[in-house]
């Protein structure tokens, strides 16, 4: 075991705060004193409160935004469980870096920067911000997915990238994620962290057909019986079961909590591994925002379990970060309505003005 990576993922971990109550205190008030009907802006209204907390400021700032996509490969696609193969993980991660692609253009929108990461893939792309633990997982359906070193890497990969946001000025993150099999070992987490038979958190991923769902569900089933994952530690089921991306936001997500930054999670790979970050530093939960319910079989459930309810309900199962994505100018028009809008006070002070 990698002594010093593990003790950089525990301090990290030690630096996680409570977000500030009183900012939380002080913007529930601001939102009630607004010259609208009280609390109708409902789960909006959390959201800035919530932010207000992580900030430890009532003046709210999310003006300066990153999307982090954790581009990495998995070695379980050699059973079949895809549609497609690992060279696809390579051409969308390029076209990440040339700005063409859904969650690129819905980013530029929103007023996002995109921050494309090579935790793993299996291929090298000219001009990503490489920070590569190996070639790919193993293949899980045969022994697991990475090495204890390995996976700390990638943790740490994560949490350095949300440490370098912060000093570079960003108030917000949004995690996303590309990397063909990540479906199968996000479904396999799930079923561990869960207590959960594959059948139940296990869905067709990128359109796989009735026996291809099957498969997979086969192949999950039988590496859970051969690495006999330890539910109640949650770096042993992602180690065994997991892949570079989910390690890479697990740490995303970690660091984001230690420097004072909320991080909007995307769609069910993405909250599988704010799961495995949670399990790992339950203390962070408070600084991660969920964005949308995808498709994925499992996403209810792991969300209950994440005791978060988000606001998007819009059958979304793009991938990439785009939920999270697509929550960025919301919660802009939230903030505006938070900072901008006149409070009953304002307007009475006006009215005598006015009178006199």
């Amino acid at each position: 075991m990698d002594m010093k990576g593990e003790k950089q993922i525990r301090d990290t971990i030690d630096r996680i705060l409570p977000p500030d109550r009183t900012a939380m205190e002080q913007a529930s008030f601001r939102w009630d004193s607004i010259a609208k009907p009280l609390h109708s802006l409902g789960r909006f209204e959390e959201m800035i409160t919530q932010i207000a907390g992580i900030q430890r400021t009532d003046r709210v700032d999310i003006s300066r935004k990153a999307l982090v996509i954790m581009c990495a490969d998995n070695g379980v696609v050699e059973e079949g469980v895809t549609q497609t193969g690992q060279e696809v993980t390579a051409i969308v991660a390029g076209n990440f870096l040339a700005g063409n692609t859904s969650v690129s253009i819905m980013s530029a929108c929103a007023g996002a920067d995109v921050f494309p990461m090579d935790v793993g893939m299996v291929s090298d792309v000219p001009g990503m911000d490489t920070r590569k633990t190996a070639y790919g997982t193993r293949n899980l359906a045969k022994e697991p997915a990475m090495t204890r070193k390995e996976m700390e890497a990638a943790i740490r990969a994560g949490m350095d990238k949300a440490a370098e946001l912060k000093e570079e000025g960003y108030q917000i993150l949004a995690s996303g994620e590309m990397g063909i099999g990540n479906t199968t070992t996000s479904s396999a987490i799930a079923a561990v962290l869960l207590d959960r038979p594959p059948e139940q958190v296990t869905g067709c991923g990128a359109g796989l057909s009735g026996t291809g769902l099957q498969k997979k569900i086969q192949v999950i089933q039988k590496a859970i019986e051969l690495h006999r994952p330890d539910a109640s530690d949650p770096a042993d089921v992602l180690m065994k079961l997991g892949g570079f991306d989910i390690a890479a936001m697990t740490g995303l997500y970690l660091g984001a909590a230690a420097e004072g930054l909320p991080v909007i999670a995307d769609g069910f790979i993405s909250l599988v591994a704010a799961l495995v970050a949670v399990r790992m530093a339950p203390g962070c939960r408070e600084y991660i925002l969920p964005s949308h319910v995808s498709e994925e079989p499992a996403v209810r459930s792991v969300l209950k379990a994440l005791h978060m309810e988000p606001v998007l309900h819009a059958g979304m199962h793009l991938g990439e970060g785009t939920g999270a994505a697509a929550l960025f100018p919301l919660l802009d028009m939230a903030s505006a309505i938070y900072t901008g809008m006149s409070t009953f006070s304002d307007i009475r002070v006006e009215a005598y003005q006015d009178l006199n």
